[in-house]
């Protein structure tokens, strides 16, 4: 069957490589804070200078020299601009190592939003977040201070790009799943929303509870398994 749509979906994995903490830690913990304290409108409502001060930490870091994209993000890339398909590349990550990389913002969907943007929570318009920002920054747009927010979907939130992904996997023929856990819904639900002549891949340095949905699994570092992998597909797609 030829391939003529190709759906990426990648996690904290292929991050993780590349040296970006997961914050989140074996008890639940980010930073040693509770998730519902960093990690949602309640918590910014509660304690607005913890969470400013979260994410400020975050950025500074990803931000930092020693933080780069790693083999796996260009392997994806080269995916994305040889395949003579439609590939779309959907993350749970808030980095911006895939658009490092090289690709195109149209390219890839944050589905959790973006850690290098802020938005005003009165208008929802979106701006490109400096280094650190807090309550005493005036919005952009509403020139109001206390409005802006990291541009985060917190827990209870909504995640973006939904009906469009539902819509690209209901139709794809390759499903490539990239260092995902396999528990953060809807993300974890979507090897199954795909066709069953779908060609179904999951990369990961470990087994998940989604495993046995996929055709194939590749065990092993983004970054080594990558590349060889995207060599295969891109020469049985030519």
């Amino acid at each position: 069957m030829k391939i003529q749509n190709i759906v990426i979906l990648t996690g904290a994995g292929i991050s993780a490589e590349s040296g970006i903490k997961t914050f989140r830690d074996a008890n639940g913990l980010w930073e040693n804070h509770p998730i519902e304290d960093v990690a949602s409108p309640e918590g910014f409502k509660r304690n607005p200078r913890l969470v400013y001060d979260f994410y400020n930490a975050r950025r500074t870091q990803l931000n930092s020299a020693e933080v780069k994209p790693n083999k796996g993000h260009l392997a994806l890339a080269k995916l994305i601009k040889e395949f003579k398909g439609h590939c779309q590349l959907i993350t749970q990550n808030v980095d911006d190592l895939h658009e490092r990389a090289g690709l195109d913002p149209e390219d890839v969907w944050h589905m959790h939003g973006e850690l290098q943007k802020m938005r005003c929570q009165k208008s929802q318009q979106v701006f490109k977040a400096p280094t650190t920002f807090d309550d005493q920054d005036s919005c952009p747009c509403c020139k109001e201070k206390g409005n802006l927010r990291p541009h985060i979907v917190w827990f209870g939130e909504m995640p973006f790009y939904l009906d469009e992904a539902f819509t690209l996997l209901s139709r794809c023929d390759l499903f490539l799943s990239v260092g995902t856990s396999g528990h953060v819904s809807p993300a974890a639900q979507f090897v199954a929303m795909t066709p069953p002549t779908c060609r179904r891949i999951e990369v990961n340095i470990q087994g998940t509870q989604v495993s046995h949905q996929f055709d194939e699994h590749h065990q092993g570092l983004a970054g080594q398994t990558l590349p060889l992998l995207v060599n295969e597909i891109l020469t049985n797609c030519d």
